[in-house]
């Protein structure tokens, strides 16, 4: 799936947009699931365990931010944790033996889909080794002007996890852009067309502003590892339910050690559900919030 330079980009930038993955008729099906999901949003009046809300949803205008877990909700999802194209761009990348970890799709609808503030997914799961990445479906066409992925490039390879603590001390999930501790002017957008997937390294420094065009940007995030990181907080269902997570290849009883940077998110954040309810706990901001 990958040239010799696209995986050169991945090792030197932190993240590859790989065009044309999908079908359109795929796409198409994901777009009308997607409808049904927030059309039924109409009768959810708070945040559960199928949808993160904007703050401004209501049931005149159901406004969700993210489905959680969409892949355990409808099989049109499901069937992407397994896409032969989407697990031979992650072998390209790590060997043949490939694990699944969860998904979300994030939803920055026309005029006030709220901003990600930066960040790197590692500050959330460290492994043992950093040989994951989230893979991003794009439902939508991608530009800057509706919101996309934006990175650091070779953010990745920073010696340090960088702070995602709030002032209180407790994980927010997101960086003080008042530290300073990467130089935001140098992210460079992953855009594409509809069907183009991302591929961001799991240390790689990331956020996106809101969306205030047009035009919707619906990201499905796909988590996945290579079999042997296993993560440092463990995983509580137990090891035959880990290793039914495997998408590709066998898994194995010998977690690869790697000398790598570890911050636990320790104490938990204080608004707990997704990523946009523990950044509330970060004071300064780096993107402005949408126009209402």
């Amino acid at each position: 799936m990958l040239t010799q330079a696209q995986k050169d980009e991945y090792d030197r930038v932190g993240a590859i947009v790989v065009p044309n993955v999908l079908t359109p008729e795929e796409v198409a099906e994901l777009r009308a699931v997607t409808d049904g999901f927030v059309e039924r949003a109409r009768q959810v009046t708070g945040h559960d365990a199928v949808y993160d809300l904007e703050d401004t949803h209501s049931p005149d205008q159901p406004r969700v931010r993210r489905i959680k877990a969409p892949h355990l909700h409808h099989e049109a999802y499901a069937r992407l944790v397994r896409h032969p194209r989407i697990v031979a761009v992650l072998q390209d990348l790590w060997g043949p033996d490939i694990r699944f970890d969860t998904a979300k799709l994030n939803m920055k609808s026309a005029g006030f889909g709220a901003a990600v503030e930066w960040h790197q997914d590692w500050a959330f799961y460290p492994h043992t080794n950093d040989d994951l990445a989230a893979v991003g479906v794009m439902m939508d066409d991608m530009a800057l002007e509706n919101g996309p992925l934006l990175i650091i490039p070779g953010s990745h390879k920073d010696p340090v996890v960088h702070d995602h603590h709030g002032e209180d001390g407790r994980f927010c999930g997101a960086m003080d852009p008042g530290k300073q501790e990467v130089d935001y002017g140098k992210a460079v957008p992953l855009t594409g067309k509809a069907g183009s997937i991302t591929v961001h390294h799991v240390r790689a420094v990331h956020g996106s502003a809101p969306n205030l065009s047009d035009r919707d940007r619906r990201l499905l995030l796909f988590q996945f590892r290579a079999a042997d990181a296993w993560p440092l907080l463990g995983f509580p269902e137990g090891i035959e339910a880990y290793d039914r997570l495997m998408v590709a290849g066998r898994p194995g009883l010998s977690p690869r050690l790697k000398d790598v940077p570890v911050r636990l998110p320790l104490p938990p954040a204080s608004k707990q559900g997704s990523i946009y309810e523990n950044q509330k706990g970060l004071r300064n901001r780096f993107f402005a919030a949408a126009a209402e």
